[in-house]
């Protein structure tokens, strides 16, 4: 099995340096990995942070750089981010929620995602 997936981020990571970091590795996510990430003060205070301190400790190279810490996903760009979430639920199989849905004109029944960040 599996457990060690590469990528290339669409961005990169810029360091301190002005250097870019676009390759990686991701390992597959313990329950571990998401229960000690919820006792994070971080998280505690901001739940939205739970992201960056699980996909921090996930996130086991980014080529050139010593140590892949929350600090370094907090200062990706988003579009990195957005790859790097949509990873983790690929590779740790976690399919997004879904509901029942009707159509109103034709009573039509069928599945639709479940989107928790939209208002309205």
């Amino acid at each position: 099995m599996e457990t060690v997936f590469g990528f290339e981020l669409p961005k990169g990571f810029v360091d301190g340096a002005g250097i870019l970091h676009k390759r990686g590795r991701m390992r597959l996510a313990t329950a571990g990995d998401e229960i000690g990430a919820m006792h994070d003060p971080r998280v505690m205070a901001n739940p939205s942070y739970l992201t960056v301190v699980v996909l921090a400790n996930v996130i086991v190279e980014l080529e050139g750089l010593d140590a892949i810490t929350p600090g370094v996903v907090e200062h990706l760009f988003t579009a990195d981010l957005q790859f790097l979430q949509d990873m983790y639920q690929r590779v740790n199989n976690i399919d997004p929620p879904t509901t029942v849905a009707v159509c109103p004109e034709c009573g039509h029944t069928f599945e639709a995602p479940v989107n928790f960040t939209q208002e309205g």
